[in-house]
């Protein structure tokens, strides 16, 4: 009896904090993610999201192009490490310490909608 209470707990448990974990994020607002990509993220991306924003001809390492196979094949897990930490040898910095993860969220749901996913098969 004590094994069935103990696993009858833990299945508890698991329900509410699992509820509790998706109440912590939204699903995604592209409009609200358009507004911060372009007050962040336009300038070297562009604003239709080709990687030819006013400052793209400065950097020495080129922005991503989301319109580009190469991006729009990218998970949206691997797009939300860089937008989060950065991408290694580049210009491009991380975000997580100035926007919150929802925001960020918001930001790769505006890039989908410029560059849906479409994986290399």
């Amino acid at each position: 009896m004590a094994k069935r209470m103990a696993v009858i707990a833990s299945f508890v448990a698991v329900v509410f904090a699992g509820s509790w974990v998706l109440a912590e994020v939204r699903p995604a607002n592209p409009k609200k993610g358009q507004a911060l990509y372009e007050q962040h993220c336009a300038r070297c991306h562009g604003s239709a999201g080709d990687g030819l924003g006013p400052d793209a001809r400065d950097l020495i390492v080129p922005p991503a192009n989301f319109l580009s196979l190469r991006s729009r094949s990218k998970a949206d897990w691997e797009l939300m490490v860089a937008i989060s930490r950065g991408v290694l040898f580049s210009p491009m910095h991380g975000w997580a310490d100035r926007l919150s993860e929802q925001d960020m969220l918001d930001v790769l749901g505006y890039i989908r909608t410029l560059a849906p996913f479409n994986p290399v098969t």
